[in-house]
């Protein structure tokens, strides 16, 4: 018997919307990270994009545990001397662009490398609840029927 591997022609691509109201971000992101990679599939192979297309809406809605909403620090560089930056995961939720702290916490599931900036592209982020991808027919996924522990009430 020989090993399959996927060929990037023969990979079937699903849209799958997920509503992020209430879910804990770690576990929404790991949920996340296996579809994009395609590891919920039989037909996964390593080195091939395929995973599925993912939307996510309410991003602005999701929680954190514990007290990683105050303690949780975001960190980047400017490029120059003492330039680096740091900003709370709450004053990321409180602020313009919501959406960034499910999209940052999918990046880093993913492997680094042409791949992994491949799958990223397959990640659509929202901070409400509508999306202009209506067209593709998105299946809906229930991310709090699947466990207790990825719905938290605030």
């Amino acid at each position: 018997m020989k090993t399959y591997s996927a060929k990037p022609a023969e990979v079937e691509k699903q849209w799958v919307v997920i509503d992020a109201d209430g879910l804990v971000v770690g576990r929404l992101a790991a949920l996340i990270a296996t579809r994009l990679r395609g590891k919920h599939k039989a037909t996964f192979t390593p080195h091939v994009d395929c995973g599925d297309n993912v939307v996510v809406v309410n991003a602005d809605k999701v929680v954190l545990t514990g007290r990683k909403r105050d303690n949780k620090t975001y960190y980047w560089h400017t490029g120059y001397p003492g330039g680096i930056k740091e900003r709370t995961a709450a004053k990321i939720l409180d602020g313009k662009h919501p959406e960034r702290v499910v999209e940052k916490a999918v990046e880093r599931m993913l492997p680094r490398g042409p791949l992994g900036r491949q799958q990223m592209k397959n990640l659509r982020v929202y901070a409400g609840p509508n999306h202009p991808h209506e067209a593709q027919q998105p299946v809906a996924l229930d991310v709090a029927s699947l466990n207790s522990k990825n719905v938290r009430s605030q």
